[in-house]
């Protein structure tokens, strides 16, 4: 085992603390990758020979690093690749590490839910499942062509290959600040979609007018949906262009929160991030010539304004939804 997920318990509207909990992992490697809003994955392969402990051991020790120096518990998970590592942080706990052996990989996919496997969505499990596909084992089992009938030729060629334990990934070192993020917790557990989608338009006005006050636009948006069970589910979806546009970034966000089909969900938080943040002044926008869009565009710029001058609490979620 050489890789570590990690999942830090941060409390609400906390997740400033992430880029320190990084750099207590980059204590140990500097192969880091950030998994925002609260996690980050570890390559620990120089490490374990540097410091002439096992994974497991260096991951009870930067558990114990969290909580002295950040005052945060951590779940951790542990396995051979990445992907291994996140599907084992599903069963971990705080104070205990779920760590899966190279030679216990197969037997432990075999027997997960599809919807485990990173980059499973709600949509590709329900098609699974629907044909008696609802194990990894039993997608394994499956033959490619019908995997690639059922989900793509691209999709199920990948599919196979992970549900029988082939993990191509790799920890990719990141910048988390290369990201701005806006988390809305509910006071107790939601089922209500309609509250859903409100904080995610407070969210994504809150992130439009941080982006256009830095003079930054984002390339990418990441929904991430907590659970009251503590598990979470994470989709990112790329911008059909660079935008720092309150309304643009609101139906991204509905669009993510959509293609989830959440039915019923006992939700905790939802957190809304901008990814890949570049200047404004390089991004280029596609004119429309929608004397709609110029208005909300103006309105936007006023709203601005009037929260520079009055504070970001002086305009009601919701007024500049287009």
């Amino acid at each position: 085992m050489t890789i570590l997920c990690v999942r830090f318990q941060l409390p609400p509207m906390y997740e400033a603390a992430l880029p320190g909990l990084l750099g207590l992992l980059e204590e140990f490697t500097p192969v880091v990758q950030a998994l925002p809003p609260d996690g980050a994955l570890a390559d620990l392969r120089g490490a374990e020979r540097y410091f002439g402990r096992t994974a497991v051991e260096l991951a009870s020790v930067i558990r114990v690093r969290a909580l002295a120096l950040h005052g945060v518990d951590c779940v951790i998970g542990a396995g051979p690749g990445p992907m291994t590592a996140r599907m084992a942080l599903r069963e971990a706990r705080p104070g205990r590490t779920r760590a899966v052996d190279g030679d216990e990989v197969r037997e432990f996919i075999a027997g997960q839910p599809v919807v485990a496997l990173p980059g499973v969505g709600a949509k590709t499990a329900r098609t699974l499942c629907e044909y008696g596909l609802d194990t990894l084992g039993r997608v394994a089992a499956a033959p490619l062509s019908t995997l690639q009938r059922l989900v793509g030729a691209r999709a199920g060629r990948e599919l196979h290959e992970k549900a029988g334990g082939v993990d191509r990934g790799r920890v990719v070192p990141d910048a988390v600040s290369r990201s701005l993020a806006a988390e809305r917790p509910f006071t107790r557990d939601e089922l209500d979609p309609g509250r859903h989608r409100r904080a995610l338009l407070s969210a994504a006005e809150e992130l439009g007018a941080r982006l256009r006050a830095l003079d930054k636009v984002c390339r990418g948006l990441t929904l991430t949906v907590r659970y009251a069970d503590r598990s979470a589910t994470t989709r990112t979806r790329t911008l059909p262009e660079p935008t720092a546009h309150s309304p643009a970034l609101t139906r991204a966000a509905y669009g993510l929160y959509e293609a989830l089909g959440l039915q019923r969900a006992r939700v905790r938080a939802v957190v809304l991030r901008a990814e890949g943040l570049d200047p404004a002044e390089q991004a280029a926008h596609q004119l429309t010539f929608d004397p709609v869009d110029e208005k909300v565009r103006r309105i936007e710029e006023v709203a601005d304004r009037v929260r520079a001058k009055f504070g970001p609490h002086a305009l009601m979620p919701g007024t500049l939804a287009a």
